[in-house]
């Protein structure tokens, strides 16, 4: 074979008259892609090649790892006979060479990985609303929330200051209702109920302190080699609330934190959701409308996004339309919906004249697959039937061993494995409770705040003790001293006077 491009990942060899290596140019990496197929037929091993041949051209990678067979990434191969013998048949033997990549785990339970974090307030209520799938009427509520939270100067950081605060509005609610509209405890309790509800999912690890920043994915190592970032998503696909909380957030803060790229030799960035299917099958209607508008507009960030699943039509279609770049693995026809999948699919692609594109689909043997890619400006190239290169790291989970030596090398460990409480809404409404509830003997004055605030001491709650002048304070001495001996010598004379009537 000849010498491999630099500009664009190599992800295999074309089969048949003509054969030639297929590539994923570097220079459209940003519009998108997907990667299909049934159970077995090689997905995993696709995504793991185009994620290294990333990394090896110096792009920060993350993919979520559903199945926690992507950990391998971080050793090298072991040159499995399987490998070799598909080296030898492609002519890539001179250049398989097995090595690690350079790799981070994250996990937002803490526990696989470095602890992934945000805040409430750099959630946003929008964003915040759309999750909690709250209604018009709710979403103006959590807006005003987090208005008069920022003007009181409350720092909303997790899911029991947002709790807290929202108790605090409605003790309030007609004071907050007369300045920014109708508050009703209904809307309240709605969402309270809905926070609950992502509580249980996992949602307090998911908010708190200190915050990922975005920035700690987008690294390269010291050799230039783009971070792969690995998440533990196999629990995680278990709370799809929590899951769609995560991938809005995630794609949001990128889109608005990315200036815009223009046409650039390769992406930003890239991301993998492999087992797609259960993320669209589970995610609410607003997880969807934010990841069709995302992956419509991230591109011109420099991002790229890749599904990985079983069938094109698990993927909405007004996504489906987003995804220039596409590697098809088999797919099986046992059933009438399967075979009109297969139709679909097959009608995405540019045809080759070489052979029918529905008859290949359910034809093609395990590594094998339909590769179609952006090619010159921007236009799909011909579908052709690709036998998918070996990769160069570990296929299947990583060794404990090795899971342990990367987490403790890690340069994320120290910035985000200690969870930090700090002071914010929660413990100053709490504070403010306390001294409402407390014996007035026992209060101390409250400190003069430039804003008051609810639950401050103010003069018609609590009257501040008067100090005595000091010429008052001679005149009460005198009277003191005065009445104490007037008082004892009128009682000798009634004593004298009892004992004498005795006497007689």
């Amino acid at each position: 074979m000849t010498k491999l491009r630099d500009d664009a990942i190599y992800i295999g060899q074309s089969v048949g008259d003509g054969a030639a290596p297929q590539y994923l140019p570097l220079k459209w990496g940003n519009r998108h892609g997907l990667i299909a197929g049934a159970t077995g037929t090689g997905k995993t091993v696709t995504l793991q090649v185009l994620a290294e041949g990333f990394s090896d051209a110096g792009v920060p990678v993350f993919m979520a790892d559903v199945k926690g067979d992507l950990t391998g990434l971080c050793m090298p191969s072991g040159g499995e006979d399987f490998l070799t013998k598909r080296a030898e048949q492609i002519g890539f033997t001179a250049d398989f060479k097995p090595r690690a990549c350079p790799v981070t785990f994250w996990d937002l339970f803490g526990e696989q990985g470095h602890p992934v974090r945000t805040t409430i307030s750099e959630m946003g209520p929008l964003l915040l609303a759309r999750i909690l799938e709250l209604n018009d009427t709710q979403e103006g509520v959590l807006n005003i929330a987090f208005r008069v939270a920022d003007e009181q100067g409350l720092l909303l950081l997790d899911l029991k200051d947002l709790r807290a605060f929202l108790n605090a509005m409605n003790e309030q609610r007609a004071e907050i209702s007369a300045t920014y509209g109708n508050v009703t405890p209904q809307s309240i309790a709605t969402i309270q109920r809905a926070l609950l509800n992502l509580e249980t999912q996992g949602g307090e690890q998911f908010f708190g302190e200190p915050a990922l920043n975005l920035r700690d994915f987008m690294r390269t190592d010291s050799d230039g080699f783009g971070i792969i970032n690995i998440l533990a998503a196999d629990r995680l696909m278990l709370s799809p609330r929590l899951y769609a909380t995560f991938l809005l957030w995630m794609l949001s803060e990128l889109f608005e934190e990315l200036p815009e790229a223009g046409d650039s030799d390769r992406p930003k960035m890239v991301f993998f959701f492999d087992e797609a299917h259960l993320l669209f099958n589970d995610a609410p209607k607003s997880l969807l409308e934010k990841v069709e508008q995302v992956v419509r507009l991230i591109r011109s960030k420099g991002v790229g996004v890749f599904f990985v699943t079983q069938s094109p039509d698990d993927i909405p279609e007004t996504v489906l339309g987003q995804l220039g770049n596409r590697v098809q693995h088999a797919l099986r026809a046992f059933t009438p919906r399967q075979q009109q999948a297969i139709k679909q699919a097959s009608q995405t692609y540019r045809e080759n004249p070489a052979f029918n594109v529905a008859e290949v689909i359910t034809d093609l043997g395990v590594g094998e697959a339909l590769v179609s890619t952006l090619e010159d400006k921007g236009q799909p190239s011909i579908v052709q039937r690709t036998l998918i290169r070996p990769p160069s790291a570990k296929l299947g989970p990583a060794s404990d061993t090795a899971r342990k030596t990367v987490l403790s090398g890690s340069a994320m460990g120290k910035k985000y494995d200690q969870a930090v409480d700090s002071e914010s809404a929660y413990e100053i409404l709490m504070q403010r409770a306390q001294k409402k509830t407390a014996p007035v003997e026992t209060e101390k004055p409250a400190a003069k705040t430039g804003t008051g605030g609810w639950g401050a001491e103010t003069p018609a709650r609590r009257a501040a003790p008067r100090r005595q002048g000091v010429a008052e304070a001679a005149v009460m001495s005198v009277v003191r001293s005065v009445s104490s001996s007037l008082g004892r010598q009128i009682t000798r004379e009634i004593m004298r006077g009892i004992m004498g009537s005795f006497k007689r």
